[in-house]
């Protein structure tokens, strides 16, 4: 479910810090979501028998007891739960007995608004059949019937319709599919168009993100494992392949994905038989596999960070989502649909957008592309009473902050960091790139996500490293 929907999702965060209760209450409330706010793991505990809470924001250091056998209490009553667990950077191996003993997900601090949302909103999506994507909205009514033929997306562009004309054409067969794109542009929700227009639409859809879990826990999560064949494995896990066993497999990141899990993938390509962590016989599946990346794939190969065979073994047919800049009017069909679609959430009524808003929004950039856009229209229906969206309704500051008519190269042409040739004489290159990320991180103020776009990878490489240092 979303936030603003006729069930609100209930989220219980256990912090003893007054100040980030506060920020997180305040970011999740903004959200629309109901925070219930506990400084022990007494108290927590208590709301978490008597709430229920979709989801568990849990610190793992609490002043009265320690927060991963608090965790363990509460997956003991509801095995169902999704706890996410937080700790400080600097104890990320705490995080990983967290996730190996039932959590969903894990944050380290600091982490940032979007960090916070996005792991709240995958844990709800977990709970919920994946025939639509949790994270977008429903279309309009105009755009009821290209849902039901499972091409969600709403746009007439004709980037758009060569899109679909793909779809329709690979869906019923079992070639794979590897989408790429930039972060924001409908990549899954491109892979679910495919699975509900294929034979095997009735089967599962799971989509497992490559780029946000730990990789010594990655393969378990793809493939499963037994109980004892690790600390903390207390009882068999079915991966993420044999989930899907009829159904599609989506695997978003696909880049991000560690050497050695690369050579397992390739095997279970060719095999079709996954074998969990600790078993000692394969189990044949019939899977059919969807990957994703917002990076170049064929660069990485180049780069030696992803295998040519299993590029070659994945990129049969390609579908690149194109940003949102390059869509022209989709922009205004998508955000209308977004507009009655969370107008009929909070109850109230709008016409459409003005003369005025309609000339501008195909002109922005959109960096964050359909996301940005759809959070805008969540922020315009939440603030207003109703009526024609006219330009003082949009968050303040939208317009200026990404100027019209800026190409797409410009766009993407931010400040380079600047670190001084001869400071970096004399390092490794480990250290020179610690250097530099850590430079960036400090001109944009510590957003990774901008640190990401100015320095070209994935914001998941830049969390990855950043953990990474914090162990050592």
């Amino acid at each position: 479910m979303k936030p603003g929907s006729a069930w609100t999702p209930s989220v219980l965060l256990i912090e003893d810090t007054a100040s980030l209760q506060l920020v997180y209450r305040s970011v999740l409330a903004s959200a629309g979501y109901r925070v219930s706010v506990a400084s022990t793991a007494a108290d927590g505990l208590a709301q978490f028998r008597g709430l229920q809470p979709a989801v568990v924001l849990l610190d793992l250091i609490l002043p009265d007891r320690d927060g991963l056998m608090l965790m363990q209490d509460m997956l003991a009553l509801r095995p169902e739960a999704c706890v996410i667990a937080i700790t400080a950077n600097g104890s990320v191996n705490r995080a990983v007995e967290a996730m190996r003993a039932g959590a969903h997900d894990f944050l380290v601090k600091p982490f940032d608004e979007n960090r916070l949302l996005g792991a709240v909103q995958n844990a709800l999506a977990e709970r919920l059949p994946r025939k639509a994507p949790a994270a977008l909205p429903d279309p309009g009514p105009q755009d009821r019937a290209m849902l039901q033929d499972g091409s969600s997306f709403i746009g007439s562009s004709d980037t758009m319709q060569r899109i679909h004309d793909t779809i329709a054409s690979v869906a019923r067969s079992m070639a794979t599919v590897f989408i790429t794109g930039e972060s924001g542009t409908g990549k899954e929700l491109c892979a679910l168009a495919v699975h509900a227009n294929s034979a095997r639409a009735e089967g599962p859809f799971i989509a497992l993100n490559c780029g946000a879990i730990p990789q010594d826990l990655l393969e378990s999560e793809v493939f499963g494992h037994m109980k004892g064949s690790f600390t903390g494995a207390i009882s068999d896990k079915p991966g993420a392949a044999a989930a899907a066993d009829g159904g599609t497999l989506f695997l978003d990141e696909i880049c991000e994905m560690a050497p050695a899990l690369q050579t397992k993938l390739l095997r279970f390509l060719q095999t079709s038989t996954v074998q969990p962590v600790g078993a000692t016989r394969p189990r044949k599946v019939n899977v059919r596999i969807v990957c994703a990346t917002n990076r170049d794939p064929l660069d990485a190969v180049r780069r030696g960070h992803f295998r040519e065979d299993l590029y070659y073994r994945l990129f049969v047919v390609p579908i690149h989502m194109p940003p949102l800049r390059d869509r022209g009017q989709d922009v205004i069909e998508i955000a209308e649909a977004a507009l009655f679609r969370f107008a009929e959430e909070e109850g109230r009524t709008f016409y459409g957008l003005d003369a005025e808003v309609r000339d501008l929004l195909p002109r922005l950039p959109w960096p964050g592309n359909v996301r940005q856009l759809l959070n805008v229209m969540r922020n315009v229906v939440v603030l207003n009473p109703g009526g024609w969206v006219g330009i003082e309704m949009l968050p303040p500051g939208l317009a200026a902050e990404m100027t019209p008519h800026r190409t797409p190269e410009r766009a993407r042409a931010l400040p380079e960091p600047t670190v001084e040739a001869d400071v970096m004489v004399g390092l490794t290159l480990a250290e020179a790139e610690r250097k530099i990320i850590e430079a960036t991180l400090a001109r944009y103020g510590g957003s990774v996500p901008k640190a990401a776009r100015v320095l070209d990878v994935s914001p998941s490489t830049l969390y990855r490293k950043i953990d990474g240092w914090a162990k050592v």
